[in-house]
């Protein structure tokens, strides 16, 4: 699927199409379709959400997904252009690996890790997906691995050292 980016210039928001699914029932008078969206959004500065937006309309389900996204961002710890540390994450049958990588490497990822790695800003990263590579599962996983990453001033508080 291709990817749909768009600015919004009042908060500084991106926001990008991962995917599209469409769905077919069957009823007396023929076929009804129906149109799932999954719209990652972020700032490039560590926000980043991500929503799924169901109508009858493909551009309807793209609002829907985008007005949802932004109301479900969350922060994420960086360390520069990469991320803090190495990371593993799982949901339903996708598995996820993020790894920090040196300044100049850029982002090694796919599909929709690619997405949400993206549009939280991160720069550097080597990343693998593994397991099912269900779009929407991928997305969770990655999203799973960012919430858990813990930036190092928030380490050194929890363990109450002093630096």
């Amino acid at each position: 699927m291709a990817d749909r980016h768009r600015r919004d210039d009042k908060d500084d928001l991106e926001d990008r199409v991962v995917a599209i699914n469409r769905c077919s029932k069957v009823v007396k008078g023929g076929r009804n379709f129906s149109f799932s969206a999954l719209v990652v959004v972020g700032d490039r500065a560590g926000k980043v959400g991500f929503a799924l937006g169901r109508a009858n309309e493909v551009a309807d389900a793209i609002r829907k997904g985008t007005e949802s996204a932004r109301r479900a961002l969350v922060q994420i710890p960086l360390r520069g252009n990469t991320l803090p540390h190495a990371q593993k994450a799982k949901f339903s049958g996708a598995h996820v690996m993020l790894r920090p990588a040196s300044p100049g490497t850029g982002m090694i990822a796919g599909g929709g890790m690619r997405a949400v790695l993206d549009l939280a800003g991160v720069h550097d990263v080597l990343a693998k997906s593994l397991g099912s590579n269900n779009q929407i599962n991928v997305v969770k996983a990655t999203m799973a691995a960012l919430q858990n990453m813990q930036s190092y001033k928030h380490v050194v508080e929890k363990r109450g050292v002093k630096i």
